[in-house]
């Protein structure tokens, strides 16, 4: 069933790797009447990376005031469903219908955005769930949002309008030199060559090789200030977007693929181009349109209206090819980003691709990648391709009628040659600053695709500002409060943390231990302020850390983490973090205290070896000491370590271990080893989200089991 008639479905793509759900009940509630940014959407509802299940979509549903129906039927029973509604795809993935027809299905995909599919197809793909989605009394139609403002996209940017207008200036001097070619074409027919008056030849002659020599340089100025233009531009609209990306919270990069956000960074390219070239020159054709027609209309009233009529079709074409080139580009940018994205995860993982021969699959799934991608392009390449043959065609015939016009115009003594000759030449000036003009307006429309995958970067919130007033100096150490702290990753997901409450004093050395998946490395996460709690506060040295402004306060911490990586340069320009005027004496006293300094100092470079991104170079327990003493460099008064000696020997752990003891700093480590939790002070057991016990130096949670192991020294409180 089809209800809804004149209302059109929106499609949604989504934009972090789990959120089809989301996506596809945001294309309904369009389709409804509810539209709303995709961006708020997520903010109110999102999902984790985990995904949704149907029973949170539902949810959602509800929420957003559509009533749910789920039904489970054959794919001969589609047709029975009340349209739009949502399919469950390939067991892991949702997807809208929109209508079934005869032979095949259309549906929008989140993933990869309009598609039409054979039953045949559908019936490989389709899990057997549908849901029906129907307006509640409590759904409210929301207007759609407002367009994208371009300084949004783009940043502060200096210079542009001197630099614009500029440009117009010139340009403008140069369509002058073009509206003068015609009138010299016809002169020499009419007035030199027909008198046969050689000096009034050679007179336009020079006049007009003067013009040529002068347009020649004004153009060539021209150019060069658009090349300056556009590279200034450039520098500094992607410099501020990218300070805006890195100034993203930590969980926005969780979300997403690297390519997918290389790929929507690099739309700013393509807006840059349309608002500096195209926009100008937009402006100028329009200019030029209205001045060539009045041009035409003076000398010849009925093929200046034949023109504009040849112009007013070639509307008609492109537009009637915007729709569809728009969609089947979006689909080409979406399947690049996927196939870049296995392209760098290959090159990432070569290594265990290589152990567990993984080739092959890893070739035939780029290649299908490839496949796609390609496909994608040739059909933008064939739809420009027809719409070109189109326009040719209607310019071609065009022509004709326009010579065959303007010739009977001749037999009848009402035209010259000379007028006809200059007519044509404005005739094609005039069409093809029409279709330019055309074109740059139907470019400026597909600026919107560009312009919502850039939003994703743009208008997502960096993270919160607190106060950047410097606190203690970074070697005092830190005292830290939890008090009730509660945490879950996305809305519908389960709490990771449940009403934590506990105090570390300044200097204190405290172990997290508990099984794996107990939230302890998430804690840790909500301590360097990479995450913020849904409920509750923690304190530092008394004070709200949501009021500190978060690179004051991370520059009083060292941090290792379980994934941190080693960046390409030397050794110690990684202990360093690569910062100007390093002191080789400290980095060398870190290496020390991180017992990777002997193993540096055998090799040829010493600490001037390089490494690459991954730290290729180097043993596993080589790059965790090294992360530890890049983390030491700081001079930090508080110590965040996640499985940080996880891969020493315990000989190599005890004196790590031992060094660390030295150290003023408040240490909180995540570990299993019992060794490593031995040399803490204090260990406090995690149990599903929640405190098992607190104790000193003994009470560990074995990781495998979840028992209590108890370790010597003396009395333990146990934390019910």
């Amino acid at each position: 069933m089809q209800f809804g008639w004149g209302r059109r479905l929106p499609v949604t793509l989504q934009a972090e790797a789990a959120e089809c759900g989301l996506a596809c009940l945001s294309m309904i509630a369009g389709f409804h009447g509810q539209h709303s940014d995709p961006g708020a959407l997520r903010r109110r509802h999102g999902f984790s990376l985990k995904g949704a299940t149907l029973k949170d979509v539902i949810a959602v549903a509800d929420r957003i005031g559509l009533a749910s129906r789920p039904v489970r039927l054959e794919v001969d029973e589609l047709r029975l469903l009340r349209l739009p509604c949502i399919l469950h795809w390939d067991l892991s993935h949702f997807i809208v219908l929109k209508a079934v027809r005869r032979g095949g299905v259309t549906i929008h995909d989140p993933a990869e955005g309009v598609r039409r599919l054979s039953m045949a197809d559908l019936s490989r793909h389709f899990s057997g769930v549908a849901l029906e989605l129907t307006p509640t009394g409590g759904f409210e139609p929301a207007a759609a949002p407002p367009r994208i403002r371009i300084r949004a996209l783009l940043g502060r940017i200096t210079g542009m309008r001197r630099s614009l207008a500029q440009l117009l200036l010139l340009a403008f001097a140069l369509e002058i030199f073009a509206l003068l070619a015609p009138l010299f074409l016809g002169l020499t027919v009419d007035q030199a060559i027909v008198s046969a008056d050689r000096g009034l030849l050679l007179t336009l002659a020079i006049a007009f090789g003067l013009l040529l020599l002068l347009q020649t340089a004004i153009g060539v100025l021209r150019s060069w200030m658009l090349i300056t233009l556009g590279a200034s531009l450039k520098v500094q609209a992607r410099t501020n977007l990218f300070s805006h990306l890195i100034a993203l919270p930590a969980t926005y990069f969780e979300t997403r693929h690297v390519a997918d956000v290389m790929s929507r960074f690099d739309s700013q390219d393509t807006i840059l181009q349309t608002l500096t070239t195209d926009l100008v020159v937009a402006i100028l054709d329009g200019l030029m349109c209205v001045v060539t027609l009045i041009v035409m209309f003076v000398l010849a009233p009925t093929l200046a209206t034949v023109a504009l009529v040849g112009a007013a079709l070639y509307a008609l074409l492109r537009w009637s090819f915007y729709m569809p080139l728009r969609q089947a580009s979006a689909e080409a940018i979406i399947w690049a980003a996927r196939r870049d994205s296995h392209f760098l995860e290959t090159m990432r993982g070569v290594k265990t691709i290589k152990l567990f021969n993984g080739q092959q699959d890893r070739r035939a799934h780029w290649l299908n990648l490839l496949v796609e991608t390609t496909n994608r392009q040739l059909i933008t390449q064939r739809l420009n391709l027809v719409f070109r043959t189109a326009n040719g065609l209607l310019l071609g015939f065009l022509g004709i009628l326009v010579v065959y016009l303007a010739a009977r115009m001749i037999f009848q003594n009402v035209f010259s040659v000379g007028l006809l000759i200059a007519f044509i030449a404005y005739k094609d000036l005039f069409v093809r600053r029409v279709s330019g003009l055309i074109d740059t307006f139907v470019e400026l429309r597909m600026l919107s695709l560009h312009a919502e995958r850039l939003a994703d970067i743009a208008l997502t919130a960096p993270e919160p500002a607190g106060d950047p007033r410097p606190a203690a100096a970074r070697q005092t150490p830190i005292g830290i409060e939890v008090r009730d702290v509660s945490f879950r990753y996305g809305p519908n997901d389960p709490l990771v943390l449940d009403g934590l409450d506990f105090r570390i004093a300044p200097g204190e050395s405290v172990a997290f231990a508990g099984p794996s998946g107990c939230g302890k490395t998430t804690l840790l996460k909500l301590i360097a302020g990479l995450l913020e709690p849904t409920s509750g506060t923690i304190l530092v040295d008394g004070e709200p850390l949501a009021r500190l402004d978060p690179q004051t306060w991370r520059a009083r911490i060292g941090v290792v983490m379980q994934d941190d990586s080693l960046f390409a340069g030397s050794i110690a320009d990684n202990i360093a973090f690569f910062a100007s005027g390093a002191d080789p004496a400290r980095i060398e006293d870190c290496a020390r205290h991180a017992a990777v300094h002997d193993d540096i100092a055998a090799m040829p470079m010493g600490y001037g070896t390089l490494i690459g991104d991954m730290g290729t170079v180097l043993s596993g327990g080589q790059k965790q000491r090294i992360l530890l003493a890049r983390a030491l460099y700081r001079a930090p008064g508080l110590l965040l370590l996640d499985e940080a000696t996880s891969h020493l020997d315990m000989a190599r752990e005890r004196e790590v271990n031992d060094s660390l003891k030295k150290l003023s700093p408040t240490r909180i480590v995540v570990a299993h080893r019992p060794e490593t939790i031995m040399a803490s002070e204090r260990v406090i057991t995690f149990r599903k989200g929640k405190i098992a016990s607190d104790e000193r130096r003994e009470g560990v949670m074995d990781e495998h089991t979840g028992q209590d192991h108890r370790l010597p020294g003396g009395r333990g409180l146990h934390v019910a």
